[in-house]
């Protein structure tokens, strides 16, 4: 599978490794246990089976339009089939347009069955993950806005990339020159 994702520039990366260190000094899921150089913070925009000729062509006009600022809105919660707690970010009608953009283009050129439906448009709620597990309400806390800084009021999304999760190979998806 191959992931479609928006990484923050380096001031934004910073805050939420700090968010990070401090769910795990507290004991609770963080992404800081990931250990895999190719964990960043990070917006997932769409997961596919692979970046088709066709799908890298139209990311390339996604990366053109990047750095893309997104608005912050504050902690929230996911139950799907993991909980997960993330800084949720506002979808504004550029943050939309962009998204909407890359899933047309895997969208397009990926069996449909294969397609994430939570990354659907109209479905889809951007967010930069700060800890998950596959344990039932492990964020009901309400402690837990008290252990973490406050969120950046903005995200400025400078990179376009693409993450194989079979691989671990990176790929960093560049504009059309």
């Amino acid at each position: 599978m191959r992931t479609v994702e928006l990484l923050p520039d380096e001031a934004e990366e910073r805050e939420v490794r700090e968010a990070w260190r401090r769910l795990a000094d507290a004991g609770l899921p963080s992404q800081a246990r990931h250990r895999s150089p190719t964990n960043r913070p990070h917006l997932t925009l769409a997961t596919c089976p692979e970046l088709t000729a066709s799908i890298r062509w139209e990311l390339t006009d996604v990366a053109a339009a990047l750095p893309l600022l997104a608005r912050c809105t504050g902690l929230v919660r996911f139950e799907r089939p993991t909980s997960v707690l993330a800084w949720a970010l506002d979808l504004d009608a550029a943050l939309a347009a962009l998204h909407r953009r890359v899933w047309e283009a895997v969208a397009a050129d990926s069996p449909a069955d294969t397609l994430n439906p939570f990354h659907e448009p109209g479905r889809w709620a951007p967010h930069i993950t700060l800890g998950r597990t596959r344990r039932a309400g492990a964020f009901a806390d309400r402690r837990i806005p008290e252990l973490l800084p406050a969120p950046p009021p903005s995200f400025r999304l400078t990179v376009l990339r693409s993450f194989d999760t079979e691989t671990g190979a990176l790929e960093m998806l560049q504009p059309r020159v």
